[in-house]
C-alpha cells in the first residue's frame, strides 16, 4: 500500500502544492463525504461551508487541521486532490 498525498491545485495554472500525507481512513472519509462529479474523481472543491460540513460529520481532527491550513486566505475555496503514490 502506497502513501496518500493531498494537494492544493491552482485552477488557472494546474500547479500543485503539497499539503501533506493522509491516512487511508482519512481518504475514505473524504471520498464518502465529498460530492464526486464522476466515479473515479480525485479532485474536490473545498470551501468554508464544506469544511463546516466535514466538521459536522466528525472528521478526524488532524484532517481538519490540514484542510483549514490549506483553505486559509482563500475567498472562494480551493481545489484539492489526492494521489496514491
Amino acid at each position: 500500500m502506497g502513501v496518500i498525498k493531498l494537494y492544493k491545485e491552482n485552477p488557472q495554472t494546474y500547479e500543485r502544492e503539497a499539503l501533506g500525507v493522509i491516512t487511508r481512513n482519512q481518504l475514505d472519509f473524504l471520498i464518502e463525504n465529498f460530492e464526486e462529479e464522476f466515479e473515479e474523481d480525485e479532485e474536490y472543491l473545498l470551501n468554508a461551508a464544506t469544511l463546516d460540513f466535514l466538521k459536522d460529520q466528525k472528521a478526524d481532527k488532524n484532517l481538519i487541521a490540514l484542510l483549514e491550513k490549506a483553505l486559509a486566505g482563500a475567498q472562494d475555496g480551493i481545489d484539492i486532490l489526492y494521489l496514491e503514490e
